[in-house]
């Protein structure tokens, strides 16, 4: 209670090593790697979470550890020009939570949490399809933005993503698929400032989007 994590750690395991086989025993082991997040130690809190289920996979509390772990990921998610491992991992433990345990605030929490989540690593996809569309290797470019709509669909990246196919047809000289996808962004976004850009780009190619939506 007043916050003083690194003696409560070593109250906590000084209790299971006394009494291995109590109660008290199995809430300390919980309680060590509560305190090991809240001091910042992540990786010992996953890893005290993990023993926990391990050792009693049906306790009342194995919920939280599953939750606790995701947590722990979560909170070292990096901004998105960074590796996105760290994202990977709290993807992956997020969804474990959803997938457990559907009905209990742990989940509910999660699925909130997923949201960004999927926002960061569709923010990477962006940001490499963005390098790749600025230094001519627009293939590539197109496999990251295509990679946003389908597998993002529901992030805030994927209306910039759309823009940026359409530039990318452009440059290989594809109106028609270009104008294709422009179609798809007015209908989904019409007032938006990316279908804009791509509005006035394909106009310089003849193309009216107006007669497209």
């Amino acid at each position: 209670d007043e916050k003083r994590w690194d003696e409560a750690i070593l109250f906590f395991d000084e209790v299971e090593r006394q009494h291995p086989f109590s109660r008290w025993a199995r809430r300390s082991m919980l309680m060590s790697a509560f305190a090991h997040y809240q001091s910042g130690g992540y990786d010992e809190a996953v890893s005290g979470a993990q023993r926990f289920i391990g050792l009693h996979p049906g306790s009342e509390s194995t919920p939280y550890a599953y939750y606790l772990i995701a947590i722990c990921h979560y909170e070292q998610i990096f901004d998105v020009g960074r590796d996105q491992g760290t994202t990977v991992m709290a993807e992956s433990a997020l969804q474990q939570v959803v997938r457990r345990y559907p009905d209990s605030d742990y989940a509910r929490d999660a699925r909130l949490k997923l949201e960004l989540t999927h926002d960061h690593l569709a923010g990477k996809e962006m940001d490499v399809g963005r390098y790749y569309l600025r230094n001519g290797q627009e293939l590539a470019a197109i496999g990251r933005f295509k990679n946003v709509v389908k597998k993002y669909e529901t992030t805030s990246q994927v209306e910039e993503a759309m823009h940026r196919l359409v530039e990318s047809y452009v440059s290989l000289g594809l109106i028609g698929e270009a104008k294709q996808v422009g179609s798809v962004l007015g209908y989904n976004y019409p007032s938006g400032d990316w279908y804009y850009d791509s509005y006035t780009l394909l106009s310089k190619y003849g193309v009216n989007l107006d007669d497209e939506i």
